[in-house]
């Protein structure tokens, strides 16, 4: 089967577990990884693969634009924005696994196929595709009136990215969750647990919904068909309890195990993060392999 090249832009925790999962996939063809430190495990790894590998950073990649089609960018929010103004005008699309909020959010189980054609897509957080599609679920049945949401990862599994982009996680987070979400205020907060032995990600959702709006058992359906959703690409995804009821709040507790492909299982903000961005590439690269074929049938 043809594939689509695709190529990383950081080689940190993000990156280097992305590469894994590339490497699974049946439309995705990694050939490049681009980094600033040469001696990062995520740029020896892609070599010892046989993956270009390109030390002098996205400079590096636009002497050789040909490598790929597609980039997904795992540095941080204010790399990512001078990563997205020089690759304007190169018809190279862009995957950002930064909080940058550039270009529009997308979460796969909610709004999969909306923007697969734009240069620019945005991931939000980790804790915003955690989240974001439980508050969807239950806005679809109840309009909700406000949705908090708190990300709690373990410390070992938040790299320098992670904690360079906490103001920014927080801002795109709640953003999204009103935008993507669909709840008329939202707010998000993350914590980074130091525990021993670490924890695996786990996040609390509250919806308010409207006043005499709640329908419990509409609402717990539809909680339980979007985690089947999000199962499909991260399976480690679960509900820790069922949903609670008081009032008109409903209380959510999610837990996110990793697959373990290069940090520790514990690691779910880390597995959620790139099993989405790969989810939206793959459906990025089924367009540009359809439009190619039609095109062939034209000539």
């Amino acid at each position: 089967m043809e594939k689509v090249k695709v190529g990383i832009i950081g080689s940190g925790n993000i990156g280097t577990d992305l590469m894994l999962k590339l490497h699974r996939s049946n439309l995705l063809e990694m050939t490049t990884m681009i980094g600033i430190d040469p001696q990062s495990d995520g740029l020896r790894r892609a070599k010892a693969y046989g993956h270009n590998v390109i030390v002098n950073g996205i400079e590096g990649f636009l002497e050789r634009p040909e490598l790929a089609d597609i980039l997904f960018d795992a540095t941080s929010a204010k790399t990512h924005q001078r990563h997205a103004e020089l690759l304007k005008g190169t018809g190279k699309q862009l995957v950002d696994l930064t909080p940058a909020a550039i270009g529009p959010f997308v979460v796969p189980p909610v709004n999969l196929g909306a923007h697969i054609d734009e240069p620019v897509v945005n991931m939000i957080t980790c804790g915003g595709q955690a989240t974001i599609p439980i508050v969807h679920a239950v806005n679809q049945v109840s309009p909700v009136e406000y949705a908090e949401i708190v990300a709690t990862i373990a410390s070992k599994s938040a790299g320098p990215g992670t904690r360079a982009n906490i103001d920014e996680f927080t801002v795109t987070t709640a953003r999204a969750i009103e935008e993507i979400g669909g709840a008329k205020k939202g707010k998000a907060i993350i914590i980074l647990n130091p525990a021993e032995p670490p924890i695996i990600m786990r996040d609390t959702v509250y919806c308010l919904v409207e006043e005499g709006a709640l329908k419990q058992k509409e609402i717990t359906d539809s909680i339980h068909s979007m985690v089947k959703a999000v199962q499909e690409y991260v399976p480690g995804y679960r509900l820790r309890t069922e949903p609670l009821f008081e009032g008109n709040k409903i209380t959510i507790f999610l837990e996110v195990e990793g697959a373990g492909d290069y940090l520790p299982s514990y690691s779910g903000n880390l597995d959620i993060m790139t099993a989405s961005a790969v989810k939206v590439v793959e459906e990025m690269a089924k367009r540009k392999l359809a439009q190619k074929t039609q095109s062939v049938k034209m000539v």
